[in-house]
Protein backbone atom coordinates (compact mmCIF):
# COMPACT_ATOMS: atom_id res chain seq x y z
CA UNK A 1 0.00 0.00 0.00
CA UNK A 2 1.52 3.44 -1.05
CA UNK A 3 2.32 5.69 1.45
CA UNK A 4 2.38 8.81 -0.78
CA UNK A 5 0.42 12.00 0.02
CA UNK A 6 -2.53 12.18 -1.74
CA UNK A 7 -3.00 15.32 -4.22
CA UNK A 8 -6.15 17.49 -3.29
CA UNK A 9 -7.92 16.23 -5.97
CA UNK A 10 -7.55 12.69 -5.37
CA UNK A 11 -9.31 12.96 -1.71
CA UNK A 12 -12.04 14.98 -3.07
CA UNK A 13 -12.41 12.10 -5.23
CA UNK A 14 -12.27 9.04 -2.66
CA UNK A 15 -14.35 11.60 -0.44
CA UNK A 16 -16.74 11.51 -3.59
CA UNK A 17 -16.95 7.59 -2.47
CA UNK A 18 -17.16 7.67 1.18
CA UNK A 19 -20.55 9.92 2.16
CA UNK A 20 -20.12 11.33 6.06
CA UNK A 21 -16.65 11.48 6.01
CA UNK A 22 -14.42 14.80 5.65
CA UNK A 23 -11.46 15.83 5.24
CA UNK A 24 -10.56 18.16 8.21
CA UNK A 25 -7.16 20.07 7.92
CA UNK A 26 -5.07 17.53 7.76
CA UNK A 27 -6.63 14.28 8.65
CA UNK A 28 -10.12 11.98 6.87
CA UNK A 29 -12.88 12.73 9.72
CA UNK A 30 -16.26 10.85 10.32
CA UNK A 31 -18.85 10.26 13.20
CA UNK A 32 -21.51 7.44 13.55
CA UNK A 33 -24.41 7.62 15.89
CA UNK A 34 -25.67 4.73 17.42
CA UNK A 35 -28.76 3.71 18.84
CA UNK A 36 -27.24 2.46 22.42
CA UNK A 37 -23.77 2.92 24.25
CA UNK A 38 -23.25 -0.54 24.38
CA UNK A 39 -24.04 -0.29 20.19
CA UNK A 40 -21.02 2.14 19.83
CA UNK A 41 -18.60 0.39 22.28
CA UNK A 42 -19.16 -3.07 19.98
CA UNK A 43 -18.33 -0.96 16.75
CA UNK A 44 -14.96 0.56 18.43
CA UNK A 45 -13.95 -3.18 19.35
CA UNK A 46 -14.34 -4.21 15.83
CA UNK A 47 -12.76 -0.71 14.51
CA UNK A 48 -9.40 -1.81 16.98
CA UNK A 49 -9.52 -5.37 15.41
CA UNK A 50 -9.57 -3.88 11.92
CA UNK A 51 -7.02 -0.86 12.57
CA UNK A 52 -4.38 -3.67 13.97
CA UNK A 53 -5.53 -5.87 11.30
CA UNK A 54 -4.23 -3.09 8.58
CA UNK A 55 -1.43 -1.86 11.05
CA UNK A 56 -2.93 1.35 10.61
CA UNK A 57 -4.60 3.30 13.85
CA UNK A 58 -6.48 6.45 13.66
CA UNK A 59 -7.52 9.26 16.72
CA UNK A 60 -11.53 6.57 17.98
CA UNK A 61 -13.01 8.95 20.27
CA UNK A 62 -16.26 6.97 22.12
CA UNK A 63 -18.97 8.78 23.59
CA UNK A 64 -22.41 7.68 24.69
CA UNK A 65 -24.00 7.10 21.60
CA UNK A 66 -21.17 8.03 19.20
CA UNK A 67 -18.19 6.54 17.69
CA UNK A 68 -15.49 9.29 15.84
CA UNK A 69 -12.70 8.78 14.38
CA UNK A 70 -9.83 11.16 12.73
CA UNK A 71 -7.10 9.09 10.93
CA UNK A 72 -3.90 10.35 8.56
CA UNK A 73 -0.80 8.86 7.79
CA UNK A 74 1.86 9.75 10.21
CA UNK A 75 4.92 7.93 7.94
CA UNK A 76 3.80 10.14 5.10
CA UNK A 77 4.39 13.16 7.37
CA UNK A 78 0.96 13.44 8.53
CA UNK A 79 -0.80 13.51 5.61
CA UNK A 80 -3.71 11.54 3.98
CA UNK A 81 -2.68 8.65 1.90
CA UNK A 82 -4.20 5.40 0.12
CA UNK A 83 -3.71 3.42 3.49
CA UNK A 84 -6.25 6.30 5.81
CA UNK A 85 -9.09 5.48 3.07
CA UNK A 86 -8.18 1.60 3.04
CA UNK A 87 -9.25 2.33 6.94
CA UNK A 88 -12.26 4.23 6.15
CA UNK A 89 -13.69 1.94 3.78
CA UNK A 90 -13.25 -0.93 5.83
CA UNK A 91 -15.07 0.82 8.66
CA UNK A 92 -18.00 2.02 6.47
CA UNK A 93 -18.10 -1.66 6.13
CA UNK A 94 -18.67 -2.23 9.46
CA UNK A 95 -20.75 0.54 10.30
CA UNK A 96 -24.52 -1.05 9.14
CA UNK A 97 -23.87 -4.31 11.60
CA UNK A 98 -23.55 -1.83 14.40
CA UNK A 99 -26.22 -0.25 13.56
CA UNK A 100 -24.48 3.23 13.14
CA UNK A 101 -26.24 6.16 10.71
Amino acid sequence: MSVEPLSQKEIEDRLAELPGWTLDGDRLTRSYRLDSHFAAAAMVVHIARTQEELDHHSDLTLGYHTVSLAVHTHSAGGAVTEKDFELARKVEALAPAHGAH
